[in-house]
């Protein structure tokens, strides 16, 4: 990560008691200071509900530092260093609904400013549950903090989910509005920091081998995936108010199916960037609630066995209702009507428990009009070629094409061209948190989600859920139970995700599977 100079900052990190702040945040922070990237001037206000003393909570810091620094950069943590930074830190205990909180808050920002912060900059970052984002923001501009007093700038991260359905999110947009400008606020998704996440713009607008070719006249489909081994774990009093649909659809996979199909932005700001993804996800066409299942397949893993360990059913997890109808599994196919995809579906497809962890986006194109090739006893129709867009676990492309096998028969075989990131440059590249936070604290808003980006993609995701809530209520007026496809851990999903595609005379390119 090139190095980028900030101005002295206090950042307000609320829930400090918490995973993503121990395991991500923190050690991003450090990770940024101790390369020179932050000013050695930084001061961090930890804010959570949990008592802790300064000393006590920059113990807690200073193990997870030394715990969780080393999965963001190979190489050894330097624990002297990590000390040094954790000296840095101040807690403050408080509710996030009590105004008398914020008010000390206010006190304590004007303390530390005085003494470490003369520019007056502060960030806010919201790593809390969703339901106190409303009475943060709120008790933050009661209290004065909504801007500084000192001149400098304040800004605010909030960290997903941006509400759970259309009207909760024009709501929460709305709360923020009323008390913060557009230009504070940072939705942020780790996704979109992601080295090849961001590559998508260099090599669909930079390479004159691909800007060509990207678009309905030689793109057959476009295949993104989201899969998780793993399935919730103990999570299941959130996850089944949630599902695969609102945790990961909504918000992840749209972001990178808009960067994917997004016109040529005319510039590389933000504005610019962020336009196009709107037009894009407004050319997403809204699905009928009543043509929701010919479109939208869910499902729910049940229990098995996979690679030695024993995973327990969905519907068998604690805190998941026993006749819950949230999906672990969701596949959309997905049409854009625009000039550039008419015609051209974009299969979504997430889930626990599947077979393989990966996030790949392949675009796969049409076949030659008339290319066939002498395979000893009959003609062999050449399969299509593919770009894969890794963007985890290990982040590269990759281009899959034919060539002739040695020999005497014109045979041919799939050969791959592979690009590798940690082959390429070496040492592994800073975490997705790091880029996203300095570009927050340079004011860059880029890789950030806009409020109309946030209301575009839940109008269309609420349709879908719309149309499963319409199936549900005619199953009860039925007197039937509505039970999910069901799929055994450590296989790609429910059978009918395969017809989805089939349907279509398509097939799902899962990885490591060659067809």
């Amino acid at each position: 990560m090139p190095r980028k100079s900030t101005p002295s900052v206090l950042i307000v990190i609320f829930g400090a008691s918490g995973d993503l702040a121990k395991r991500k945040l923190l050690p991003a922070l450090f990770h940024l200071w101790n390369e020179d990237s932050l000013p050695k001037s930084l001061r961090i206000l930890a804010y959570a509900r949990t008592q802790f003393s300064d000393a006590a909570y920059r113990d807690e810091a200073l193990k997870s530092l030394i715990e969780h620094a080393g999965d963001m950069h190979e190489g050894d943590v330097d624990q002297e260093a990590c000390r040094r930074f954790v000296k840095q830190i101040e807690y403050q205990t408080g509710a996030y609904d009590d105004p008398a909180a914020f008010d000390a808050l206010a006190e304590n920002i004007a303390t530390i400013d005085k003494a470490h912060n003369e520019a007056g900059n502060h960030l806010f970052y919201l790593a809390t549950p969703p339901n106190v984002f409303m009475p943060i923001t709120e008790n933050l501009a009661n209290a004065g903090l909504a801007s500084s007093s000192s001149g400098g700038w304040t800004r605010l991260i909030i960290e997903k989910p941006f509400g759970h359905d259309l009207a909760s999110a024009h709501a929460l947009n709305q709360h923020l509005h009323k008390n913060f400008a557009e230009d504070q606020v940072f939705r942020i998704d780790h996704y979109l920091g992601k080295e090849t996440v961001q590559n998508i713009f260099v090599l669909r607008f930079g390479n004159g081998i691909f800007e060509p070719i990207w678009n309905r006249n030689y793109v057959d489909h476009v295949q993104i995936t989201v899969a998780e081994t793993l399935g919730i774990g103990e999570r299941g009093g959130y996850y089944d108010r949630s599902g695969a649909l609102r945790d990961m659809v909504q918000n992840h996979m749209m972001q990178v199916m808009a960067l994917t199909a997004m016109e040529p932005p005319v510039g590389m700001d933000a504005k610019s960037i962020r336009d196009q993804k709107v037009n894009l996800l407004r050319s997403v066409q809204r699905i009928a609630p009543a043509d929701v299942e010919r479109f939208a397949v869910r499902g729910q893993y049940s229990g098995g066995g996979v690679d030695g360990r024993e995973v327990t059913a969905y519907l068998k997890t604690p805190e998941v209702e026993p006749d819950s109808t949230t999906e672990t599994f969701v596949a959309w196919r997905v049409g854009i009507d625009n000039w550039r995809w008419q015609g051209v579906p974009f299969y979504l497809r997430t889930g626990k428990a599947l077979a393989s962890k990966l996030t790949e986006v392949n675009i796969v194109f049409r076949k030659p009009p008339l290319m066939l090739v002498d395979n000893g006893d009959s003609p062999m129709q050449m399969p299509n070629n593919v770009l894969s867009l890794r963007i985890q676990p290990d982040e590269g492309i990759t281009l899959t094409f034919d060539a002739k096998k040695p020999g005497p028969l014109v045979e041919a075989e799939r050969v791959q061209m592979d690009f590798s990131y940690l082959k390429a440059f070496g040492a592994q590249r800073g975490e997705a948190y790091e880029r996203l936070i300095l570009d927050a604290l340079l004011g860059d808003s880029t890789l950030f989600i806009r409020h109309d980006e946030v209301e575009v993609a839940w109008d269309r995701v609420t349709a879908l859920l719309d149309g499963w809530e319409k199936q549900e209520k005619e199953a009860k007026t039925r007197g039937d139970t509505l039970r999910l496809p069901q799929y055994r851990p450590g296989t790609w999903g429910p059978a009918a995700a395969d017809e989805l595609l089939k349907r279509d005379g398509r097939y799902w390119r899962n990885n490591g599977v060659k067809r």
